[in-house]
C-alpha cells in the first residue's frame, strides 16, 4: 500500500463494487442468470421474497457467490487490489470513481436512515 489514502480508496471502492454486484438493480440481469426470485405468502399476510440458486457445478457456485456479499466482497477486493498493484495507471481512476461512489452511498445510508 503506497499510502493511507490508497487504502481508504480501496476500502470504499470495494464496498461500492460489492454492492453493485450483489444488490443494485443495474446488475440484476447478471444475477438472474444464476438466481430465481421466489415469492411466498407468510402466515401474517406479508409477501416474502427469497432467491433460489439455479443449476449445478460452476453455475451454482457463481450463484452462491453472487448471493453472498461477504464472498463477493472478498473477490471484489482482491480484484481491485491486484489491478491497483499490476496496472495502477488504468485501475486507479476506476478505483477512485468507485471509492467516491462508495463513500457517497455510505453517507447517504446514514443520513437518510429513519
Amino acid at each position: 500500500m503506497d499510502s493511507w489514502l490508497d487504502f481508504i480508496l480501496l476500502v470504499f471502492a470495494s464496498l461500492r463494487l460489492t454492492r453493485l454486484i450483489v444488490y443494485d438493480k443495474i446488475t440484476d440481469f447478471i444475477r438472474r442468470l444464476f438466481h430465481s426470485e421466489v415469492e411466498e405468502m407468510a402466515p401474517d399476510g406479508r409477501v416474502e421474497t427469497y432467491i433460489e440458486i439455479k443449476g449445478s457445478g460452476l453455475r451454482y457456485w457463481i450463484g452462491e457467490l453472487l448471493s453472498c456479499h461477504w464472498c463477493t466482497g472478498f473477490w471484489s477486493t482482491l480484484t481491485l487490489y491486484l489491478a491497483y498493484k499490476l496496472i495502477p495507471t488504468i485501475s486507479l481512476p476506476v478505483i477512485t470513481v468507485f471509492a467516491i461512489a462508495g463513500c457517497a452511498s455510505f453517507f447517504q445510508y446514514f443520513l437518510t436512515k429513519e
